[in-house]
Formats: C-alpha cells, structure tokens, sequence
C-alpha cells in the first residue's frame, strides 16, 4: 500500500465511521479502485483504532465521570443505580453480543462477509430499513431511559456491522429509533457503545498482526498514517454528525447508501471490481 492510498483511507474512514454508511464497505471499494485487493479486515480494524481514540477524546469528560461512577458503585461507595454507574454496566453488556459473535465468525468475517454483492445488498436494503424506522420512530426517549434491556437489543444491533455494508453506527442508532429514542440520543449512545468493540477487535487485530503471520502483511508506515488522519477527520466528523441529527432525518443517507448500492453493482457486473476483493 502507498502513502497516497494510505491518506485517502485515513479520510475516508474518518470521514464514513460515525455515518451509518458503512466505513468498512467503503474501505474495501475504495481500496480496490487504487488497484490493489480488498485492504482486508485486519487493516480495517487497526485505522478504527484512530476514529475511536477520537470518541474517547470527545466524550473524554463523559467516559472518565462513567467510568468513575461504574467503579465507585461497585465498591459499594455510591448506589448502583445512579445513572452514570448503569451507563457503564450498559455499555458493558451491550458490547457482550458483538465480541461473542465477532470471535464466532471470525474466520467468515475475514472473507465471506467481505464479498461486495453482500455489501450491495445491505447498503441498499438496510439502508430501507434506516428510512422507514426513522420516519415511523416516535422519538420520545433519553439516555437516561436506557433499559438493560434496550442495551441488549442495542448491543444485538451493533453486532450487525459485523456484515460490511451495514454500519455499526446505522445498525445501533436504527435500533434506538426503532426503541423510540431521539435521534441525538441515539447517536451518542451508538458512539460511545462502539468503544469497547471498536478499540477491542483494533488491538486483537494489531498484537496478531505484530506477531503472527500477518506480519509481512501490513505496510506499518501507510497504515500508522491512515490510523492518525482518520482520528483528525472523525474527531471533526463526530461534532457534525451530534448537530447534523438534531435537526435532520436519515433519510440523505439512504439515498446516498442506494446510489452507491447501484454503483457498486455496476462496477461488479462490468468487472471494474472484484466480489472478494482480489488483486
């Protein structure tokens, strides 16, 4: 991978993570489209290590008062039902189903999932699937709303993504709506959701690349580089995406998943593309 390839996929997924348009499908299209195969799921994971520091660095005041709380009840020092200790036990039960699944499926993860006809047929029907809940959501609930059982279906949800094409973000905050959370509740519970799977499948995925076979495999230069403007261009991205939904729909985001659904389909049928990503 070249230094220029490596800039553009730092941009791009920055710029494509917080959106529920799928970074990883994106990533795997715009890699093949320099020429090269499919950048893979091990490089995927390892740059979203640099969009998630930039969650942890935005939310820093709301994850350090969390995790304060989460530990100070679970000593006994403050009633567990206090609402930033639950947030943490949420965000920890909720993680549960994507790391089960992810360690389940690995093996489909690294090469089925990765077949762009399966990421054609999620960005355009999933992406349905995101403009009919946000138009019949009610969107009366908060954070502090959450149930434990609202954080299960959350962390269902995001398990989701495991199948590029459609989107960790797309796939919890549509779960929020559909659980009648607002829009801006939706999005932040889904951001600060990501962190543990996110940061997780990142770090499982650089210690195999550092002493595994995978090795040999990773341009360590261009991928450090796409890691660091991916936390530059997410940590922008985040702010934007905060207001954007306070006062807009989804619905820009299912046009936009539909006409590259139907791009990418041709790029496939005219052989500009390769369905497994082959070099």
């Amino acid at each position: 991978m070249g230094w220029f390839e490596a800039l553009v996929l730092g941009i791009v997924q920055g710029l494509t993570e917080f959106l529920p348009i799928s970074s990883s499908a994106h990533i795997s299209i715009i890699g093949q489209l320099f020429g090269d195969a499919d950048p893979g799921a091990a490089f995927t994971a390892i740059i979203q290590i640099g969009t998630e520091t930039a969650v942890i660095v935005y939310f820093r005041k709301d994850i350090g008062r969390i995790i304060k709380a989460w530990f100070l009840a679970l000593i006994g020092k403050i009633d567990r039902s206090d609402p930033d200790a639950r947030m943490g036990w949420l965000v920890i039960i909720g993680s549960v189903p994507i790391v089960l699944l992810g360690l389940l499926l690995q093996n489909w993860i690294d090469s089925t999932f990765r077949n762009l006809w399966i990421t054609v047929a999620m960005l355009a029907g999933f992406g349905l699937v995101i403009g009919v809940i946000d138009s019949l959501s009610r969107q009366q609930r908060k954070l502090e709303d959450l149930t434990w059982k609202h954080g299960i279906l959350y962390g269902l949800a995001q398990s989701l993504a495991l199948i590029p094409g459609v989107s960790r973000s797309g796939g919890t905050i549509t779960a929020g709506l559909a659980m009648g959370y607002t829009r801006e509740a939706a999005t932040r519970y889904s951001f600060l959701l990501a962190i543990p799977a996110v940061m997780g499948a990142g770090i499982y995925q650089l210690y195999e690349a550092l002493t595994g076979s995978a090795a040999t495999q990773v341009s360590w230069g261009p991928t450090i580089l796409a890691g660091v403007v991916a936390f530059v261009v997410g940590f922008i991205m985040i702010a934007w995406m905060l207001k954007f939904v306070s006062t807009h729909s989804f619905w820009p985001f299912v046009i936009y998943r539909i006409g590259l659904a139907l791009v990418v389909a041709a790029l496939l049928l005219t052989g500009v593309l390769d369905p497994f990503g082959s070099a």
